[in-house]
């Protein structure tokens, strides 16, 4: 959508890519925390959407909450590109300064329990009777409504009930979590969708709508094929560990110096698998002559194969293998990750510039847009630290501004 750029913000399209167009009067209200709502924002904040972070004053709420530190890697991470604004929403006083907010916003993102956004009043009701054309997106634990809707949610709990859990790992050890946050992360990005639809829709109807996502049906949604299995065909998928669940050689394999992962599913890579590893035994085997034979015989396969695979070392095998046209890669370290040279090309180290700690990096966002080959990250700021700037832009009067601040409903 073409109104994410903010020029007089420093965040711009590159010269001599014609910009995006009408793009100086979108807003986007942040009332997320934590890291589902943060996600969502983040996607809109990376391509310059005027994001206002509204956040409690320092005597409602702590410096510190579930979120960390405010100056660690992971709040850094979550928060940049955007301003920030204090503002009591439990007020009266507070309330009806959001409203005047949402009179000229385009889209509002909350993820309170359903119940708290009702008596915070910023429910769609509330807002859309402002603002018609307001995009409102709530990501919450379990959804908007049913017999979980008022539970807290947390991305682990979203992990076992929603499958996850349940075929990570190897087999026979028992649920393991993944090692992200990766309910959290989905649920985030379907409402980043969300509003992107529903700002695309509003184009033909001139109104907005309310956009719901959840930890819980997000990670349902991320079972995928294994979702599938079970809906059209009965299958309950058990633990696979490393190797993939139906199709096979596909997994980790021991080197001379460590492992590597390699995809050989199909006849095509199966052969050029075997011609590279010299593995005519293999070839000739008739269990492993069809993709059924080398599923159901996965176990003497891959013991026969990790004989093979030891004779080399991992970057003689993901050089050769890759060559021969067999997908193969190292299993790396998150340092590693960073020292890839294509890894490097891609840039997803992001540079940015914070007044405390310095020149930094943070996780860029993997998406290339033609019309917009590098924007400008700006660093997570401090809390409050727009606010009389933002309050003037929505008509406030610096005699107004310090009557806010007497009353504790902002903190500058």
């Amino acid at each position: 959508p073409r109104f994410f750029f903010q020029p007089e913000h420093g965040i711009r399209p590159p010269p001599g890519s014609g910009g995006l167009g009408f793009v100086d009067k979108r807003q986007v209200l942040d009332l997320t925390r934590v890291r589902a709502g943060p996600t969502a924002v983040r996607q809109l904040a990376d391509w310059g959407a005027k994001v206002i972070k509204i956040e409690s004053p320092t005597h409602i709420d702590s410096e510190r909450g579930m979120g960390g530190a405010r100056l660690g890697p992971d709040f850094q991470n979550l928060h940049r590109n955007k301003r920030s604004m204090t503002l009591n929403l439990k007020s009266p006083e507070g309330h009806a300064v959001l409203m005047r907010m949402v009179d000229e916003a385009d889209v509002v993102v909350e993820n309170y329990r359903p119940d708290v956004k009702t008596r915070l009043s910023i429910d769609y009701a509330t807002l859309s009777a402002r603002n018609p054309r307001i995009i409102l997106a709530s990501v919450s634990g379990f959804g908007q409504d049913g017999p979980y809707a008022q539970r807290p949610g947390f991305d682990q709990i979203a992990q076992g009930m929603g499958g996850l859990m349940s075929i990570t790992g190897l087999p026979g050890q028992g649920p393991v979590r993944v090692g992200v946050p990766i309910a959290d992360l989905s649920a985030g990005l379907y409402a980043a969708i969300g509003i992107l639809i529903g700002l695309l829709q509003r184009e033909e109807t001139g109104v907005g709508q309310w956009v719901c996502s959840s930890l819980l049906e997000a990670q349902i949604a991320m079972l995928d094929f294994q979702a599938a299995r079970w809906l059209m065909q009965g299958d309950v998928a058990p633990q696979a560990g490393n190797n993939h669940p139906t199709s096979t050689p596909t997994g980790v394999f021991p080197t001379a110096d460590g492992h590597i992962n390699v995809a050989s599913a199909g006849a095509a890579m199966w052969e050029r698998l075997c011609t590279e590893l010299e593995a005519e035994d293999l070839r000739s085997n008739p269990d492993y002559a069809s993709e059924a034979g080398r599923l159901e015989n996965r176990a003497t396969l891959h013991a026969a194969l990790d004989e093979h695979f030891k004779t080399r070392t991992s970057n003689e095998w993901i050089e050769a293998l890759n060559t021969a046209g067999v997908p193969c890669g190292p299993i790396n370290r998150i340092d590693e990750v960073f020292d890839d040279t294509q890894v490097k090309h891609l840039g997803m180290a992001k540079p940015v510039s914070h007044p405390v700690l310095g020149d930094t990096h943070v996780v860029n966002n993997p998406l290339k847009m033609s019309a917009a080959p590098d924007v400008a990250y700006s660093a997570t700021p401090d809390r409050g630290e727009h606010t009389a700037e933002i309050l003037s832009e929505f008509g406030y009067s610096d005699d107004d501004i310090q009557a806010l601040q007497d009353l504790s409903l902002i903190h500058i």
